[in-house]
């Protein structure tokens, strides 16, 4: 395709990991946080396509499978200037054939919404994002026989089914690759492990992400494990809109500053009503 006021020509392909430092620039341009880092994180765990003309690259979108009947999308970025001449339904049509018939979440913004709704999205929720430093994090107590330890070596296949209960979706492949570049710590109740947080670096500081626990006390104790140990450091955590955590967060420090709304293609997975993810990886893995 090609601009009709330029003529310029708009080209479509797959993409690959040497678009990352365009693809990071894209993303500067827009206003979003994302280190080449944590662009490399995403794209080795996924597929994507971007479009492009004579000048560089101009728009992105990425897409991961999570098993054979869910996958999610994120990164769906047009450039200021190339924005509403049908870039991104292009690339949201690309990366929907990449997934078939798998039902497709994605956390949509403002400007993305109306086009996701227009190709078959419904809301099931939001996803409010907490940002800032924390100076004094309070002791959240546990109950009697649990504890709060690092992430060990052996506990990849507990994180895994952690995931997968909270989520109601295949997640060993995303949890594994995360212990590869972020810390984690567990609550250990007798050697059962019933929740966990994990801290990366991300954007202008650390990202607190995903928090899985029974309950929001122990929700709690877990992301106090972390602005504890990262007091004075920039933090974020993206948190479902009924996690309850919002009021909590802002008193820590930790203030709302923007929201996303989550939304799917198909059927919205069905987590363990006994475990919820309080906090997600990001807003692109979910």
């Amino acid at each position: 395709m090609s601009d009709p006021q330029t003529g310029t020509a708009v080209r479509y392909r797959r993409m690959t990991e040497q678009d990352l430092d365009a693809a990071h620039r894209l993303s500067l341009s827009v206003r979003w946080p994302h280190r080449l880092e944590d662009w490399a994180f995403i794209q080795r765990l996924g597929a994507g396509y971007v479009a492009e003309n004579d000048e560089g690259l101009i728009g992105t979108a990425l897409c991961w499978s999570h098993g054979t009947e869910f996958a999610s999308i994120g990164m769906v970025i047009v450039a200021g200037a190339w924005q509403g001449k049908g870039i991104g339904r292009k690339l949201m049509a690309m990366v929907m054939a990449e997934l078939g018939s798998r039902n497709v979440l994605l956390h949509a913004t403002a400007a993305g919404r109306d086009l996701y709704a227009r190709i078959g999205f419904q809301q099931i929720g939001e996803i409010h994002q907490h940002q800032g430093t924390v100076f004094k994090s309070p002791l959240m107590p546990l109950q009697p026989g649990e504890r709060i330890r690092p992430l060990g070596s052996r506990d990849a296949a507990k994180l895994a089914a952690l995931g997968a209960r909270a989520t109601g979706m295949p997640r060993a492949t995303v949890m594994a690759a995360l212990q590869d570049v972020a810390e984690g710590v567990v609550i250990d109740r007798y050697d059962e492990v019933i929740g966990c947080a994990m801290l990366r670096r991300f954007g202008h500081g650390y990202a607190i992400g995903p928090v899985i626990a029974p309950d929001i006390e122990r929700a709690k104790a877990l992301i106090s494990h972390w602005t504890g140990t990262y007091g004075g450091a920039f933090l974020r955590i993206d948190v479902s809109g009924s996690s309850g955590l919002g009021p909590w967060l802002t008193e820590l420090g930790l203030v709302q500053v923007d929201s996303v709304v989550a939304m799917v293609r198909g059927d919205a997975p069905l987590p363990d009503h006994g475990l919820r993810q309080f906090a997600i990886i990001n807003q692109a893995l979910g």
